[in-house]
């Protein structure tokens, strides 16, 4: 029986590149991913891109994160109250 993972399928078993971070919300305004900066599109159809045109798109991510306007993170029960108790 031939192994499947023999070194003519190397690329299968060496992992995909994935700029991923497993915040997964779209931003309404400019159509990107809050924590990746993906369209819908692009994650979709992640896994059809060749190595190429993965690496393009990653090149175009840190400027499109630019512009999501990030929300700032809601204050925790915790810290409210450690807040509050230390007078701010």
């Amino acid at each position: 029986m031939k192994d499947r993972y023999n070194s003519t399928n190397q690329s299968r078993a060496r992992p995909m590149e994935s700029p991923c971070i497993l915040v997964c919300a779209i931003d309404d305004r400019t159509g990107y991913c809050f924590g990746c900066g993906r369209t819908r599109d692009e994650i979709g159809s992640w896994t059809l891109y060749s190595d190429a045109e993965r690496h393009s798109i990653m090149q175009a991510l840190p400027a499109r994160l630019e512009t999501v306007e990030r929300k700032p993170r809601r204050e925790t029960r915790r810290a409210r109250l450690a807040r509050e108790r230390s007078g701010a």
